[in-house]
């Protein structure tokens, strides 16, 4: 990993992701030699692709997080409809009965405000479950990278352009 200077902490309070800055203050052109700037760019690398993968990591996790709140809204809305369907339903529609001339209207009515309890509780839970979104981060950071590492064509000398 890199060293703890060298660790930024993302605005939405992700940990703290590592990265190597691409040049230094100290870096003088011509004094180091092949096989310092090839082990250079070896370490870069390998600490670019880490803190990549720390950065995609980070993000995942938090919208994995979004998505288990919306999914406890689902298992409420399918706990409300098992349990209430039987144990509910006998004792609001048994009460209902009492006041209604008919007992299966009694049964429908409670049937109706179950479904309704379990609609509303399933639409919550697709609320939340719609916010989920892309690793945006991740993906610019992605595409700086690959940019940064194409090869840059240095233009040709020589070449005048015509007016």
């Amino acid at each position: 990993m890199s060293s703890p200077k060298h660790e930024r902490i993302g605005p939405d309070g992700v940990g703290a992701v590592p990265y190597l800055p691409l040049s230094s203050a100290n870096d003088v052109p011509g004094d180091q030699s092949i096989g310092r700037l090839v082990g250079d760019a070896t370490q870069h690398i390998s600490t670019l692709v880490r803190a990549e993968m720390e950065l995609a990591k980070s993000e995942l996790v938090g919208e994995v997080k979004k998505g288990l709140k919306g999914a406890v809204f689902f298992l409420i809305a399918l706990t409300v409809f098992l349990y209430s369907t039987f144990f509910l339903f006998f004792f609001a529609a048994e009460g209902l009965a009492q006041w209604l001339r008919y007992r299966w209207i009694a049964f429908g009515i409670v049937f109706v405000l179950m479904l309704i309890v379990a609609v509303v509780a399933g639409f919550l839970g697709y609320r939340k479950v719609k916010k989920f979104k892309a690793p945006e981060r991740t993906i610019a950071s992605v595409k700086e990278t690959a940019a940064a590492l194409k090869p840059q064509r240095a233009p040709e000398a020589g070449l005048t352009t015509r007016d």
